[in-house]
């Protein structure tokens, strides 16, 4: 601990005590904001690319469905074409066939496109808005909030850290 100025001495190291804990606040609050833009930023890119990866296999719905579409004209061709006294063979069945094929495909890939934008949209980062908000309610409030939880710093940061050791004790005897 730090002597009493003598009454003869400046009262100096008051200001520069102050001076510290306000440049240690705002240290640590820019740490803060930083470690949320992270937070925030890889929320957003894992909901993107669930994103991407749903319209990806949407397109590839499409394509099922166009080409079962091809088939399926195709096949009402040569059914008209069976029809008509020509000749005497059953190849549009192979063309129906191959169109409830990629029907099914189509439909398959479909719901699994579905449910990826479902679960991707919309790519809001949720939990940095979260912390956000608790933070600026545990600020405003002047409460002391319950145990910091740790945050990642980063999107490979999915598992929490090691705890937190709690706050310096006073010694025995301290009083």
């Amino acid at each position: 601990m730090s002597e009493p100025p003598q009454p003869g001495e400046p009262a100096s190291e008051q200001p520069q005590n102050i001076a510290t804990a306000i440049a240690e606040v705002s240290e640590r609050a820019t740490l803060l904001v930083r470690e949320e833009i992270e937070l925030a930023k890889a929320e957003v890119s894992e909901k993107a690319m669930k994103l991407v990866r749903g319209a990806v296999v949407g397109v590839a719905a499409g394509v099922f469905f166009v080409m079962a579409l091809v088939f399926a004209l195709v096949g009402c061709a040569w059914l008209l074409y069976y029809y008509l006294p020509v000749s005497d063979f059953a190849y549009f069945w192979g063309f129906f066939a191959m169109a409830v094929i990629l029907l099914l495909l189509g439909v398959l890939a479909g719901l699994i496109a579905a449910k990826a934008v479902k679960k991707g949209s919309p790519p809001v980062p949720s939990m940095a808005i979260e912390e956000a908000r608790k933070i600026r309610q545990t600020v405003s409030s002047g409460a002391d909030p319950a145990p910091p939880l740790p945050i990642p710093t980063s999107a490979a940061a999915k598992t929490p850290g090691p705890p937190v050791p709690p706050g310096p004790t006073r010694p025995e005897g301290a009083g």
